[in-house]
């Protein structure tokens, strides 16, 4: 059997987790779910042949989906860390852990297909799962501003997804207009003759760029996002915001791959203005909010802007937007699970009430503000590396206007964050609150993450750098 389709096991997983009996065991079972994709997810990367095509040529194995399946599921693997960890230490989490297994698996199924995807259409319905699959997870027991979170995400999300189908929709009907037979694969679309772009050509990527940054978060249609990151448990919002947000922006990718060399200018001038929009509503946002968990899911949405002006750049910024965006999966991971532990410790996510945490939470103190400094682009993490390089991108391409608003917004945005994380590390500490130590073992999942992120800045293996480089090739990098 292919190693490819070992990343849907976890669909086969979830109904055998769902009945009371199986529930003490739910967590290990995701532990080794999970465990057994990222395996899986490694051996594809580095084994199997570029650009294979499987199930009819519904799947794909180019760089693109290489790249990314290793990034959500060693993103998963660390979330599932924490739940078994959770469980292990909080006995009464049972029936949210078994639920929380149940879906994920469900959820991880959907996204390796949508990683997988070599069919724009299946791609956009297995996003559509994930979607449904994530809503119950934004639920909590008794938290009724919860369940008001969980609608409008699905409602939000919907209406992105639904934007998007009627642009992939008008990007069919573009190529009937031509004469060619219509076609969603990416294959096909890819060796199709090149014709002058039309109006529902137009349209169509308009529409999808729209629809797709909405589901990233993006402006205009942003409002969802900060309120599901605030109200959803830490590990569903880690899921959200490290996995789902990526299998989004692969579909994004996607079209951007095939259609965007015939529209350039459209593409560049629609995600500079939502990338812009999306850094100066975000700056604004953290500089009001006195919510730390809200803080982190505004810079979600600054970085969200940042992604869309480097892909609107292309060229020489296409490499820097790869890392950028696999370093900002682990930097979101990493700092969602923290501002979780932080929460259960003070029962508040008003940074205010909370001091001293490098004394009282060391290890969640130490992750919060290496996690804040790789957020803020500090060397010697990816992020940095990735941000200079779009930076250098907006030089060479002559938008002098968009690198002045982009770095006055990352300054604020900067002295806005820093003023808020940083009195919670040091000082002394406001409450006293007897919790039992914290183990190296609950650490484990972000300090991987923290290393990925230096090797990241600093050097990467030779294979590893050839798939970044083959991902930004695809988006136009010479």
């Amino acid at each position: 059997m292919n190693l490819v389709y070992l990343s849907f096991a976890p669909l086969l997983l979830a109904p055998g987790i769902g009945s009371r009996a199986a529930r003490p065991v739910a967590p290990l079972v995701l532990l080794a779910a999970s465990a057994a994709q990222a395996a899986a997810a490694l051996a594809v990367a580095f084994t199997v042949t570029t650009g294979t095509s499987l199930a009819g040529g519904y799947l794909t194995t180019d760089a693109t989906a290489r790249l990314f399946l290793v990034v959500i599921n060693l993103v998963f693997l660390g979330i599932a860390g924490y739940v078994w960890n959770r469980a292990r230490t909080t006995p009464e989490l049972a029936d949210q852990v078994s639920r929380f297994a149940r879906l994920s698996l469900v959820f991880m199924g959907a996204a390796n297909f949508v990683i997988l995807s070599n069919h724009l259409l299946a791609g956009w319905i297995a996003l559509e799962i994930t979607t449904l699959a994530a809503t119950p997870l934004v639920v909590r027991t008794g938290v009724p501003s919860s369940r008001h979170a969980a609608w409008r995400y699905l409602l939000f999300s919907s209406v992105g997804l639904a934007i998007a189908f009627v642009g992939l929709v008008c990007l069919g009907r573009s190529m009937a207009t031509t004469g060619a037979p219509p076609t969603f694969f990416l294959d096909e679309l890819r060796s199709a003759p090149t014709d002058a772009p039309n109006m529902w050509r137009r349209l169509g990527l308009a529409l999808v760029v729209l629809g797709y940054g909405t589901k990233l978060g993006l402006a205009p249609m942003y409002s969802w996002l900060p309120e599901t990151y605030d109200e959803a448990p830490p590990s569903t919002t880690a899921l959200l915001a490290a996995v789902q947000f990526n299998c989004t922006l692969v579909c994004l990718l996607r079209v951007l791959q095939v259609y965007r060399a015939g529209d350039r200018d459209l593409v560049a001038t629609e995600l500079l203005a939502i990338g812009l929009v999306s850094m100066a509503v975000s700056t604004v946002s953290i500089i009001a909010t006195n919510n730390y968990k809200r803080l982190i899911a505004y810079a979600s949405i600054n970085h969200a802007g940042v992604i869309a002006i480097g892909l609107a750049i292309g060229k020489s910024a296409s490499y820097g937007v790869v890392l950028y965006v696999v370093s900002n999966a682990f930097i979101k991971a990493i700092l969602f699970l923290t501002a979780g532990k932080i929460k259960a410790h003070y029962g508040t996510k008003d940074p205010r009430e909370v001091s001293g945490l490098i004394s009282d939470l060391p290890y969640s103190g130490l992750f919060l503000m290496v996690g804040t400094f790789a957020l803020l682009g500090f060397p010697p993490f990816g992020s940095f590396l990735g941000e200079l390089i779009i930076l250098s991108g907006l030089v060479r391409a002559d938008q002098i206007l968009v690198f002045v608003i982009f770095c006055s917004l990352v300054s604020l945005s900067f002295v806005a964050t820093g003023r808020t994380v940083f009195p919670m590390i040091w000082g002394a500490p406001k409450k006293k609150v007897h919790w039992p130590r914290q183990s190296f073992l609950s650490v484990t999942p972000k300090l991987a993450f923290l290393v990925a992120l230096v090797a990241m800045g600093i050097y990467m293996p030779a294979p590893i750098n050839a798939l970044f480089r083959a991902v930004a090739a695809s988006l136009g990098a010479g």
